[in-house]
């Protein structure tokens, strides 16, 4: 089959949430285990990955040098990230498929996502970014055009927008790779988000677009036949935090819909991860699922995680 992993930020750090590089490496090194295994069995891999703390980083180096050099756009933090976390998984991949006798090498495609210049996220900027500062810290990256919220009791926080995405642009060189037979990372931290001028040429774009949302845009457009998101959880729950939480097991998209248009998921944690997984199941007819990394072989194979499959006849 032809599956897309979707690699959680916890993934790609330290249990902590710390994003040390020797941190990096060893979260990158373990993610590997279960995707060659996936690889082993005979499956063609599509892997895409969060990068919000390695962004994280970088924007900390934007504000304690803004006074200095103008601060790295998004766009940048994104081509930054994706290269250095496709590295790493390339490094650590080959050396867990070589270590199985496997002839098959990984590819990472620094890939964009296009987004709607019109899309109203642009007019009300609300995604979190970065730490909070005093607010003469803010001023000098207000001052390069960045845009700080005051939070009461906490200082000051950049907002950014989040619009869908709309396109992965660069699926055909992924398409590519895959009939080559290499295993492919691409449209990391959910692509560089990317506009379209009015003359018909790109442009990168201050904004953060949902990492989930890509991997299920992603999943559609290579014709995965199965899309399973890796998080720190084995099952997404029901009923989170009262007397009634329960694991869910196998759902059908339309029941799983149901239950995020209750609001039974957090915004700001669950509820993307169910969006796109019940996305790609609707759009697509194929299977999808919630899991965490050690359990990726048994949730391709029907038998762990939160399963979705098409809606009943």
């Amino acid at each position: 089959m032809r599956v897309v992993i979707a690699l959680g930020g916890n993934a790609m750090t330290a249990p902590d949430g710390s994003a040390t590089p020797e941190a990096q490496h060893d979260a990158v090194a373990r993610a590997s285990v279960p995707i060659a295994e996936l690889v082993e069995q005979g499956h063609e891999v599509v892997v895409t990955h969060g990068n919000g703390p390695q962004v994280g980083n970088i924007l900390v180096k934007n504000e304690l040098a803004a006074a200095v050099v103008p601060p790295v756009p998004l766009s940048w933090c994104g081509a930054q990230t994706q290269a250095t976390l496709g590295m790493l998984l390339m490094n650590y991949l080959e050396r867990e498929l070589g270590r199985r006798g496997l002839d098959r090498r990984p590819a990472t495609l620094v890939s964009r996502t296009l987004v709607d210049a019109t899309d109203q996220a642009f007019e009300n900027r609300t995604k979190p970014i970065g730490r909070y500062l005093a607010r003469e810290d803010a001023e000098a990256l207000i001052a390069h055009g960045e845009t700080y919220v005051e939070v009461p009791g906490r200082g000051w926080r950049r907002v950014v927008a989040s619009p869908e995405p709309l396109e992965c642009l660069d699926i055909e060189a992924a398409r590519v790779l895959l009939g080559q037979g290499f295993v492919v990372v691409c449209n990391g931290g959910g692509g560089i988000p990317t506009v379209r001028r009015p003359d018909g040429g790109l442009e990168g774009i201050e904004a953060v677009i949902d990492k989930d949302l890509t991997a299920a845009l992603l999943a559609e457009s290579v014709g995965a036949d199965v899309l399973v998101i890796a998080t720190d959880v084995e099952n997404v729950v029901a009923g989170w935090g009262t007397p009634e939480a329960a694991p869910i097991g196998e759902v059908d998209a339309a029941a799983l819909r149901r239950m995020a248009e209750g609001r039974a998921f957090p915004a700001g944690s669950m509820g993307p991860k169910v969006e796109a997984v019940t996305r790609f199941v609707e759009r697509t007819g194929g299977r999808a699922a919630i899991t965490s990394l050690d359990r990726l072989s048994d949730a391709v194979a029907g038998r762990a995680g939160t399963r979705v499959a098409p809606a009943s006849a």
